[in-house]
């Protein structure tokens, strides 16, 4: 028997559609069911390798994550990476296609995926219960209604009963709701079957005069109306997050400051998430005209467009006040293209990623870096292996993530390799992975997700206490991967306290929550 569906889509992009999904997950789960999530085309620089190697939006992960099992690139069949204006790397099943424009994508390419999306959906509808849908955008523009293939398309496809998210928070919710629905074909409107309002603060009693127009005026059911949730984290789809960007900009807790560089391009941003979450850290996002001060840590992110981000930081003047800051000692360390930024040299002559063939680096690392055509995407395993003060505490350590780039990168005499990778996608490998300086103050590394080591965490934050002359800190009690599925249930708890889940089981023709499941009734 196929799989029961329900699709969130939304009045607009961030509207909380991705959370919304990953809650309905969490919750399904809890009660019982086999879900898995389904996105059929995202755009977006945030992603992820799974173990097989294959590429996915970031979104989904953490969906599959809150339903308790191991992300598929089924689960997100078409990825789109933006590699500059109107234009993006193509991911199929986890692969990428090439780079097309968008006028090439939508006039043509976009068809030949939707057979792709079909059999991916079918995949995941035979080996699960349920299957909660995510749309893009807004089902509501008009001009790609007749080749979008991320919206109604699909929610006709799995038969899904829609329900319509708008964001509160941001004002016009109302008018948004009433002005999609207007604008949908008449087939597509009866298939919306319910509408969230999200992001609400302030006094549901005082909101119930604009639940009763939105039901007069449409004839649909507001399902629910979910809370401005805060004090705990669900990662973000593919911006950093403005409430991110606010505490940095706002926030001097934590002694140890760390100056997240935000590249135009950047990528991955995940990544610095359980930095962010310690108490000792302050984490600063620094952008155009944002001052760099004078931070105990600089780390260069991961970018989908490295070069033409290195010549924004050189036109912004960051990439001088990033030397001169490393002259004077502080640490930098960059992650992908950032460690790669850190170099002598980075050489583009097939255009993988820009029209610019060569372009100097920072000249922090001796290192060069030449872009290829084929793309590396894997999980790892590795040893740290760097000396110096910022990872000797942690030498000999294992730590595990993943490797997406393009990048081939040359060690000269003057650095040596930071870790030692010996596990590529479960095969044994005997690799040298990333590049120090002498000093040990500056380093980077082609892994993503090394952060989310506990250990290696807080040991790299207490070698910066001690530059400070501060004392170190024990490692808390809680993982980052145990406080990350603490959150899951969390956000279940306060979307199932704000939905009408009778009216949702109803729409997925299924009783409610099994009497058995393995998670029923867990909050």
């Amino acid at each position: 028997m196929l799989a029961r569906t329900i699709m969130v889509q939304g009045t607009a992009s961030h509207v909380g559609k991705s959370v919304l999904v990953a809650a309905l997950c969490r919750i399904f789960y809890q009660d019982g069911y086999r879900v898995a999530p389904f996105k059929s085309q995202n755009m977006a620089l945030n992603s992820f390798v799974t173990r097989d190697g294959g590429e996915m939006g970031r979104a989904q992960v953490v969906q599959a994550e809150a339903a308790g099992i191991e992300p598929h690139v089924d689960m997100n069949p078409i990825l789109l990476k933006p590699t500059g204006q109107a234009s993006s790397q193509v991911i199929v099943l986890g692969r990428p296609v090439g780079n097309l424009s968008a006028r090439e994508y939508h006039n043509g390419y976009a068809q030949m995926a939707w057979e792709v999306i079909c059999q991916a959906l079918d995949r995941l509808r035979r080996r699960y219960e349920i299957v909660a849908i995510e749309g893009a955008g807004s089902p509501a523009e008009v001009n790609l209604q007749a080749t979008e293939i991320v919206n109604m398309r699909v929610a006709r496809l799995a038969e899904a009963p829609v329900l319509l998210a708008a964001d509160i928070d941001k004002g016009g919710a109302l008018a948004a709701v009433v002005g999609t629905l207007e604008l949908l074909p008449e087939e597509d409107r009866r298939r919306v079957a319910g509408i969230i309002i999200n992001k609400f603060r302030g006094d549901l009693k005082l909101f119930q005069p604009a639940v009763d127009f939105l039901e007069a005026k449409t004839g649909i059911p507001v399902v629910g109306v979910v809370p401005y949730f805060e004090g705990f984290r669900v990662q973000e789809e593919d911006t950093v997050s403005e409430e991110s960007l606010r505490r940095s900009r706002t926030s001097s807790r934590g002694e140890v400051e760390i100056a997240v560089i935000h590249l135009p391009h950047i990528s991955n941003f995940t990544d610095f998430d359980p930095l962010e979450d310690e108490p000792d850290v302050n984490l600063r996002y620094i952008g155009k005209g944002t001052p760099l001060g004078h931070p105990d840590l600089i780390i260069l992110p991961g970018s989908k467009n490295t070069i033409e981000d290195l010549v924004s930081l050189k036109r912004w003047g960051l990439a001088g006040e990033i030397c001169r800051l490393a002259r004077e000692g502080v640490p930098v360390i960059g992650i992908c293209g950032g460690f790669q930024m850190l170099g002598k040299e980075l050489a583009d002559p097939y255009h993988t990623e820009s029209s610019i063939p060569r372009i100097e680096g920072l000249g922090l690392l001796d290192i060069s870096t030449s872009f290829e055509p084929e793309k590396v995407t894997t999980q790892v395993e590795a040893t740290v292996t760097g000396r110096g003060p910022l990872l000797s505490p942690a030498r000999g350590q294992r730590v595990v993530g993943y490797e997406i780039h393009m990048g081939r990168t040359q060690l000269g005499s003057g650095a040596v390799p930071a870790f030692h990778i010996h596990r590529r996608s479960g095969e044994t490998v005997d690799c040298p992975d990333g590049a120090q300086d002498e000093q040990g103050l500056v380093f980077g590394t082609y892994i993503h997700g090394l952060f989310d080591d506990d250990g290696f965490r807080r040991q790299l934050l207490n070698a910066l206490r001690l530059r400070k002359g501060l004392a170190p800190l024990e490692q808390g009690g809680t993982s980052h991967l145990e406080q990350r599925e603490r959150d899951y249930d969390r956000l279940a708890a306060v979307v199932r306290g704000s939905l009408d889940m009778g009216r949702i089981y109803q729409l997925l023709g299924l009783p409610g929550p099994k009497a058995k499941g393995p998670m029923a009734g867990a909050v």
